[in-house]
């Protein structure tokens, strides 16, 4: 592997006000914002030493946190998500989503690993912002 990066992943209610609260507290700046309907599904906040906060409303898949609970998604950048995947199922992950082809440009996948926490592996997105937001558009009217 000659890249892995995690980026934290906070599923919050109102992920807007969410993004204005981090970034009036952290001294964070909006690098992407992308919807599906009026939902934000992911939105990207780089922090001040340049590392990155992502928020999303919740869905079906990700709830946001109950009283107390947790909310968090670890999103891990990697050149092989696909060996990532098999390693973790290796040692006792769930598979969440299978490793596959995204419609907005990245290969993903997700998995739950043995203490509960969930993460998603995958390439960087090759597509420009406005055709992941038109990519997502598309999915979101044949779901």
């Amino acid at each position: 592997m000659s890249q892995m990066r995690v980026s934290p992943k906070l599923v919050v209610r109102d992920a807007d006000a969410a993004l204005t609260f981090y970034a009036e507290v952290l001294g964070a700046r909006l690098l992407t914002r992308h919807t599906m309907g009026e939902s934000v599904v992911f939105a990207a906040l780089e922090l001040p030493d340049g590392g990155q906060v992502q928020v999303k409303d919740p869905d079906d898949a990700d709830p946001a946190p109950a009283g107390g609970g947790t909310g968090v998604i670890l999103d891990v950048l990697t050149d092989d998500p696909d060996a990532v995947m098999a390693r973790a199922l290796e040692r006792g992950a769930e598979e969440v989503f299978p490793v596959d082809d995204q419609p907005y440009g990245s290969r993903q996948g997700r998995f739950r690993d043995p203490f509960g926490h969930q993460w998603i592996v995958g390439t960087e997105v090759t597509m420009a912002d406005a055709d992941v937001q038109a990519a997502l558009d598309e999915w979101a009217q044949q779901a």
